[in-house]
């Protein structure tokens, strides 16, 4: 759920610093190599345009050598002849040189768009590999910026700075070569302002890349704040909090402002010494040449030709200014890109473990294979609740591979000393879960109860993975889910959180998502009706219609209820609901109840529960207090016994729950 509140300006400016303290601190040129994978492919395309735009740009500097032969000769001599002879020339030489000039943005405008395209795909399944941890740490909108606009800087450098410094530098060595060839003194003129033009723009590149990093993050930031606003709109608005929340925008926004601004500073500073000194070596050498041309030293064609060369180099040599600093923040952006490329993906297990495809088909048969359907065929139909014994070895040993432990000591999902701390958790702050022990037989539902805050939501997102244990092991028939490939585990694996998450999709496609691509019309149905979600039949476009972005055209309920569905839709081996029936009226949760026995039947599930109904669906009840197990029993047991449970089941003393297990325990029976 969306904060009703923007991040403060302090929190925001935490944030970019953080980012910007983070960065290697290395030069741009040796950022930028890092961008020669993706630029490899079409490398071919690249230099021909390189090379087509370095021929126009000479190309231009044929004109002052046309108008010096046209001055001294021609003009001078009166041949008219001569003088439509040199325009000629001049002609086509201009359009030689946009020709050349088209050519260059043709070849360079398809490969580019690929290599956007490519890296943007690239970042997108990157970021899907990541773990939960990363994206708990990292705000959407700093992932979204790197996404959009720091791919896009990428792709204009690409496109234009990239190949411009290379171009613009042939074109100044070219000009001045042709200068000092003329006139070698009015030449050294010129050339006097080089050294201190490069020893200014390496002065200002350090501080211009810092100023660039410290914006794109500050853009990052408002991004963030900007998507929060919108998904929190209903929030937003039920609490009056939109001046707050433009308040907050506000201080990120004239962050932003002063940010620029200072980028704006440095880069007028930078224009205006490369366009100055220039100026003044032009001007020296105009009032030189002219004393040289009165004095008979050079002819006045040469003199033009010079000048002319002069100012046909002002171009290339004032655009350094510019596409440095558009190098400067493509090398921030290439190193905003990377941060999160280099992010340490979930890892895949060596060998594979239940994920081998050696074992896939084998495990199949077995009845565990992919756990779609066939995960069924190997439960006992006869007796509800148990599998046989010898199916349940089988299923171990089959799945598992080699040296994997079978039998019923093993069947079902079991957590081994399992502790668990957050990554980012303080060296000294206890695990949030400690050394949980806890066995769920093949074919039994167990509840996991506790008080808000206990650990309820970390363990049941040990099971698929989303978080890596940090001591211990969990196992599923005997194998431990570390040595599993993630994708074999999750197919084994359902899941249906407390918080529904739905997508931009039809309601079909959203609750297909947990089903194999070949699932279809009748298991969609089925999960449907095990969700009591037949509402979705009633919708505009029936399973067809959208449902919106993070489905709020839609009731908490509704949503919960498809989230549910999903789960189902494969029929699971292992089941894992986060409280799924908490935003259900009771009419509607009975209904819900009703069918999930029939599923949990076929299936060994774990179901965090709050409320005495929820738990009435399981074999026994574990109670997780401080992040420990603390008991494990029947429902009518722990009201007995433990008095933390009966308080937290009814509200009352245990004394009091205790004249009302007999009660509880008739409706349950009832019930089931």
């Amino acid at each position: 759920m969306p904060k009703p509140d923007a991040p403060t300006k302090e929190a925001a400016k935490e944030s970019a610093g953080r980012s910007a303290g983070e960065h290697s601190g290395g030069s741009a040129a040796r950022t930028l190599l890092r961008l020669w994978p993706y630029v490899r492919p079409v490398r071919t395309r690249l230099f021909s345009a390189a090379f087509v735009a370095v021929l126009a740009s000479c190309t231009g500097l044929v004109f002052p050598l046309v108008l010096k032969w046209l001055v001294d000769g021609p003009v001078a001599e009166r041949d008219l002849g001569g003088v439509w002879l040199g325009a000629l020339l001049l002609l086509l030489l201009g359009i030689a040189e946009a020709l050349l000039f088209g050519l260059r943005r043709w070849l360079v405008a398809r490969p580019l768009a690929s290599v956007e395209a490519a890296m943007r795909a690239d970042l997108y399944r990157h970021l899907q590999r990541l773990p939960v941890a990363f994206h708990d740490r990292w705000a959407s909108g700093q992932l979204l910026s790197r996404g959009t606009t720091d791919l896009m800087l990428l792709r204009m450098f690409l496109a234009f700075p990239l190949t411009f410094l290379v171009v613009n530098g042939a074109t100044i060595v070219v000009g001045m070569v042709i200068l000092v060839a003329q006139d070698w003194a009015l030449g050294l003129v010129l050339l006097t302002p080089l050294l201190p033009l490069v020893i200014f723009c390496a002065y200002s590149e350090g501080r211009y890349q810092a100023v660039a990093r410290r914006a794109q993050d500050q853009v990052g930031d408002l991004t963030t704040v900007v998507e929060e606003s919108v998904l929190g709109i209903r929030i937003i608005k039920g609490f009056g909090r939109h001046r707050s929340q433009a308040r907050a925008f506000h201080d990120l926004s004239h962050t932003l402002r002063g940010t620029e601004l200072a980028k704006a500073r440095l880069l007028a500073a930078i224009y205006a010494v490369i366009m100055a000194l220039p100026e003044v070596a032009i001007g020296a050498a105009l009032v030189l040449g002219t004393v040289q041309v009165a004095d008979g030293d050079l002819s006045t064609g040469t003199l033009v030709a010079f000048l002319s060369t002069a100012l046909a180099l002002r171009w290339p040599v004032e655009s350094i200014g510019f596409l440095l600093a558009m190098s400067q923040e493509s090398a921030t952006a290439t190193e905003r890109y990377f941060e999160v490329m280099d992010a340490e993906p979930e890892t895949s297990p060596v060998g594979g473990g239940l994920g081998a495809e050696a074992g896939s088909e084998a495990g199949a048969e077995a009845g565990v294979g992919i756990g779609v359907g066939s995960g069924i065929g190997s439960k006992s139909g006869a007796g509800g609740r148990a599998r046989s014994g010898a199916g349940s070895a089988t299923a171990a040993g089959s799945a598992t591979g080699p040296g994997a432990r079978s039998g019923s000591g093993e069947a079902g999902l079991r957590f081994h000393g399992v502790r668990f701390r957050y990554p980012d958790a303080p060296p000294d702050a206890p695990p949030a879960l400690d050394r949980i022990d806890l066995h769920i037989r093949t074919g039994e539902t167990l509840a996991l109860v506790g008080a808000t805050g206990s650990g309820k939501t970390t363990l049941t997102a040990l099971v698929p993975r989303l978080h890596e244990v940090s001591e211990g092991r969990i196992t599923l028939d005997g194998a431990d889910i570390a040595e599993m490939d993630r994708e074999r585990l999750r197919t084994l694996v359902a899941v249906a959180f407390e918080e529904p998450t739905l997508f931009s999709a039809s309601v079909g496609e959203n609750v297909l998502m947990g089903a194999e691509a070949a699932a279809g019309q009748p298991e969609l149905a089925r999960a449907l009706d095990i969700a009591q979600a037949d509402f979705a039949h009633a919708l505009p476009q029936g399973t067809d219609t959208q449902v919106g972005e993070q489905g709020l055209s839609l009731s908490g309920g509704q949503r919960q209820r498809l989230a549910l569905a999903r789960a189902v839709v494969a029929r699971p081996r292992f089941l894992v609901l986060d409280d799924p029936l908490s935003a259900l009226d009771v009419h509607t949760e009975a209904l819900v109840e009703a069918a999930l026995r029939r599923v949990l039947r076929d299936t060994t599930a774990l179901v965090v529960a709050h409320r005495p109904s929820t738990v009435l669906l399981a074999d026994r009840v574990a109670l997780l207090s401080g992040g420990r197990i603390t008991a494990v029993g029947t429902h009518q047991e722990l009201l007995r016994e433990n008095a933390e449970y009966a308080w937290l089941m009814s509200g009352a003393e245990p004394a009091s729950a205790r004249e009302k297990a007999d009660d509880t325990s008739a409706e349950g029976e009832t019930a089931r």
